[in-house]
């Protein structure tokens, strides 16, 4: 019998359009190391990504909505890699491996993520991008404290305002050592975990 779908095992190949674009936002994320973001130009990224300026802008209208989609490629990951494990049954399961997750990607793309939290307060985009993102880790946080038995709230023994006081840890803690090394993430890591440990009532 004929498939009636013929295009379904093909839906897995990347479009041209597709691979052009993840090929700009590589080339920005590697500029970003190379030059950073104010020395890069829209030139620069094309010539990476082996197209013309004129062609760069049938994507992207400037270097500035580069950034906010290779920010935005980048939190979605982040999401996508720790929101399951936050997610399970098991309150000190669910802290270990979400930290170990987020860690994973700040070893991967950590140079992204700095550059979105110091555009996050001049490019309105990015801002509102990255405060989508510690919104959602905020609630999964306040869930993993309600879990362990935390008190849902907002009051500053409550699950809702501790999650929110972790997430902000996290993020600053994981901005200045992924800036040393991976050892000094790690070690950054764990202490925050440890914190989340006993926020959670978790330690003994």
């Amino acid at each position: 019998m004929r498939d009636r779908h013929p295009a379904r095992g093909r839906r897995t190949t990347e479009r041209k359009g597709d691979l052009r674009e993840r090929a700009i936002l590589d080339t920005c994320e590697a500029l970003l190391a190379q030059k950073g973001y104010d020395a890069m130009t829209v030139g620069d990224i094309a010539e990476g990504a082996g197209i013309t300026r004129g062609a760069l802008y049938f994507y992207f209208g400037s270097k500035q909505e580069v950034a906010t989609a290779l920010v935005a490629r980048t939190v979605a990951h982040l999401w996508e890699r720790s929101r399951a494990t936050a997610e399970a049954d098991d309150p000190r399961q669910a802290i270990a491996a979400a930290m170990r997750r987020t860690v994973e990607l700040w070893n991967e793309h950590g140079l992204v993520m700095r550059t979105a939290i110091d555009l996050s307060l001049t490019v309105p985009e990015i801002g509102e991008l990255w405060s989508h993102t510690a919104d959602l880790f905020i609630k999964a946080i306040t869930a993993v404290l309600e879990r362990a038995g935390v008190p849902a709230g907002t009051e500053p023994d409550q699950a809702s305002a501790m999650a929110r006081a972790l997430c902000w840890m996290i993020e600053r803690s994981f901005y200045h050592a992924s800036q040393e090394s991976r050892e000094t993430l790690q070690q950054a890591a764990s202490a925050c975990e440890h914190i989340w440990l006993i926020s959670a009532g978790l330690t003994t």
